[in-house]
């Protein structure tokens, strides 16, 4: 009997494609947390988990896996959020491939463009459209997941938050209206002032389960086919997450922001990539030639032209 028994109506071999996926994730925060717990539950096998910070007081109010005793003491500092999304996986997985990058995500892109889907879970609007733009480039479905708490006077709030499927070709976070250049600007002004934004539990719970389901939808057999473009809005007040009016009016819209040209790794240089081909080519010749032959007919120069093609 396999632990993943309950969930086989997900395909045929899903088990074993999940185990073979690699999810990259930036930000491990209150929504970031609860998608390393659940694709851990899933069962997906490879990780490439991103966030400069430690674990704060403020954080254990929503950080799935972080507890009280990895805050900084007198004698020991505190955990970081990847040190804790790697002992959440390990804790569910038996044998999880698992890269931590304690930094920011700039510093990781070697890592995560080799992801098979990338899921934000940050906070900063310029930091996401970033985010997308890399994952688009490098031909990766990414999920951003978001949630803030507006204030609407006389003590009342309204929790409201969003779930986006975005892939090459398709719709994009500007398209949807979640980067605008008043939002970049806005964000801007406001970089380096006090004050944390609000964030509860449940409604990070809820974001991630739906982008968790969006993961399981594009990876497994599960639907008959994965969708393309998805916009969802979240009312935390009303407990409802439905479509944005939006979802209909782009469907079979192609995003105007993203040039299908805008492609690859802008960093490519392909003189160092044949550089390298030939290097390794060399070793090689230099490792066949150190070995004995296989025949005795086969004279040193019949060797080396095989071995370089020729």
């Amino acid at each position: 009997m396999s632990r993943f028994d309950r969930q086989s109506f997900l395909g045929v071999d899903s088990e074993n494609t999940l185990d073979a996926a690699t999810m990259g994730l930036v930000g491990l925060g209150g929504g970031g947390s609860h998608v390393i717990q659940q694709t851990a539950h899933l069962g997906i096998g490879g990780y490439v988990v991103v966030d400069p910070d430690h674990i704060t007081v403020t954080n254990t109010n929503r950080l799935i896996g972080g507890i009280l005793a990895d805050l900084e003491t007198e004698n020991t500092p505190a955990m970081s959020k990847v040190a804790i999304a790697e002992r959440l996986i390990r804790g569910l997985q038996e044998k999880p491939r698992i890269i931590p990058i304690c930094d920011s995500w700039h510093n990781a892109t070697s890592e995560l463009k080799r992801c098979d889907i990338i899921v934000g879970a940050i906070d900063s609007i310029k930091e996401r459209e970033q985010l997308e733009r890399f994952a688009r480039r490098h031909l990766i479905p990414y999920i951003d997941v978001g949630m803030d708490v507006h204030e609407l006077g006389n003590e009342k709030f309204l929790i409201a938050g969003q779930v986006i499927l975005s892939l090459p070709g398709r719709p994009c976070l500007r398209c949807c209206g979640l980067v605008t250049d008043e939002r970049l600007t806005e964000e801007a002004n406001r970089y380096g002032a006090a004050g944390s934004r609000p964030q509860v539990v449940w409604s990070n719970g809820v974001l991630a389960s739906t982008a968790v389901g969006l993961i399981t939808q594009i990876l497994t057999p599960w639907f008959n086919a994965a969708p393309e473009f998805v916009y969802l809005d979240y009312d935390g007040n009303r407990g409802t997450l439905l479509p944005n009016v939006r979802m209909a009016l782009l469907r079979d819209k192609v995003c105007p922001h993203h040039p299908a040209e805008e492609v690859g790794d802008p960093l490519f240089d392909v003189r160092e990539f044949n550089a390298l081909c030939e290097a390794m080519r060399l070793a090689k010749v230099q490792a066949e030639l150190a070995a004995p032959a296989n025949s005795s007919s086969l004279t040193l120069w019949g060797r080396v032209k095989r071995l370089l093609g020729l």
